[in-house]
Order: C-alpha cells, then structure tokens, then sequence
C-alpha cells in the first residue's frame, strides 16, 4: 500500500489500481505503462517536479506530451520553470523516478495538470511505484492535491 493509494481512500474517491510488470530496463515509465496496460498514452499521465527558482512544483501531462516549462512558470506565477534534479525530486515526493505520484507526496507542493485531463472520463497516473498506475477522475485528482488547471503540455 503506497501513500498515493492510502490517500485516495481516505478522501474517499473511486479508483481502480491496475498492475503492470515493470521492465527495469525501460526509462521511458510512462509510455511503459500505457503499453502493458493497452491505453492511449493520451490516457496515461506521468508527474513531473519541476523548480520555480527554489520552489518544488508539481506538473501532471499526458505521457504522450513533453512539458512546457514557460507555460507552467507562466501558470504558477513565475518567471521560469526548470526540471528539478532527480535525486530532489526523489526526496521532496518521497517517491523514486518513474513512480512519483501527484498524490501521498512527503510534502505537498504546488500542482498544476494539464487541461487535456479534464477531456477524459478517468485518468491514469503513477501510484507510486514502478508498475503501479491509480485510474481516477480528473477532477478528484485536481480537488485532492488542490491543483490548478493549464495547458502545460505540448505534443
């Protein structure tokens, strides 16, 4: 039980965890996923941290997408955005590369998902470990980690 999935059942919300074999070969985690699972990598999201000239932050895009860091420095209210170190990202969330989940972090940080969330029923995202996705509304994801919504994503 990862704190990604304890926190979704303790707000309550319905989920489907789905389990995958994770080839530790594969970096690319998420497009692994959407692919031992069958889905769209539209469908499938991946979290990202990103620093905000010190400030740790959240972005959760489609797998399918590369992230736009001026579009999310622009969404949280900053001059730029750079892609956090790993070995940070590991330690603020609590969770390694390739299973951060936006949910259960060891500490909360400033979220921001993309808007092609909100065009799907359910979506995908790691629950916090490598082989493990948690499918859920968009929506319980966005009032869960108190995320704001921008197109952050680009193809």
């Amino acid at each position: 039980m990862t704190p990604a999935v304890k926190a979704a059942q303790r707000a309550g919300i319905p989920f489907t965890l789905h389990t995958y074999a994770h080839d530790p070969a594969n970096t690319h985690f998420g497009e692994e996923a959407a692919q031992a699972l069958g889905l769209s990598p539209d469908q499938v999201f991946k979290t990202l941290i990103a620093d905000l000239g010190g400030e740790l932050v959240v972005a959760v895009i489609p797998v399918a997408c590369q992230l736009n860091l001026k579009a999310l420095a622009k969404a949280l209210g900053a001059k730029r955005a750079l892609m956090a170190e790993v070995a940070r990202a590991e330690r603020s969330s609590g969770y390694v590369a390739g299973g951060i989940s936006p949910l259960g972090q060891r500490k909360a940080l400033r979220t921001c998902i993309d808007r092609r969330a909100f065009d799907l029923e359910r979506i995908h995202v790691s629950a916090g470990r490598r082989g493990l996705e948690i499918e859920l509304a968009a929506s319980d994801l966005q009032r869960l980690t108190r995320a704001i919504t921008a197109p952050i994503g680009e193809p």
